[in-house]
């Protein structure tokens, strides 16, 4: 798999009888291999071990309910009380991070109002803050540790 921009923590693989797979911490169970898999589990091991994320409030393809259509949101983190403060797209490294990316995160986020954005190929990464009342956006250099997006 291609080498990324995010911390290497070790992410686990393996053949599997299906073929290539990861072992995904937080469902606890391997998973197929493929690029937007690779980029989450980077981003996953990111979370925790950067920013300090606990696991238990971590939700992969979190389900949502858009406009009556069934989504699954790539990453959410939750804060202690369980209300989600940041969502992640994760797309494979050769898909470019474009308007459609952001518009994606935007349309999933007006279902989970959170504080944090992040949108990712695993190559480059957008993070932002999202100020609900005044409708500003503020693009950030990375998101925050998990104490500070806990607090949002």
């Amino acid at each position: 798999m291609q080498v990324l921009d995010l911390p290497d923590h070790g992410v686990k693989t393996k053949h599997g009888d299906n073929g290539p797979q990861v072992f995904d911490p937080v469902r606890k169970r391997w998973v197929a291999l493929t690029p937007e898999e690779w980029v989450r589990q980077h981003v996953l091991n990111y979370l925790i071990n950067d920013l300090g994320c606990p696991q238990s409030l971590l939700g992969v393809e979190t389900p949502l309910d858009l406009n009556s259509l069934a989504k699954r949101a790539d990453i959410v983190v939750f804060g202690e009380r369980g209300s989600p403060v940041a969502l992640v797209e994760c797309k494979a490294p050769g898909v470019p991070i474009g308007q459609r990316t952001f518009e994606q995160a935007a349309r999933y986020n007006s279902v989970l109002h959170v504080r944090y954005l992040m949108v990712t190929n695993g190559l480059r990464h957008f993070c932002c803050s999202v100020d609900h009342q005044r409708g500003a956006v503020e693009f950030l250099p990375q998101l925050p540790a998990y104490g500070t997006m806990k607090g949002a």
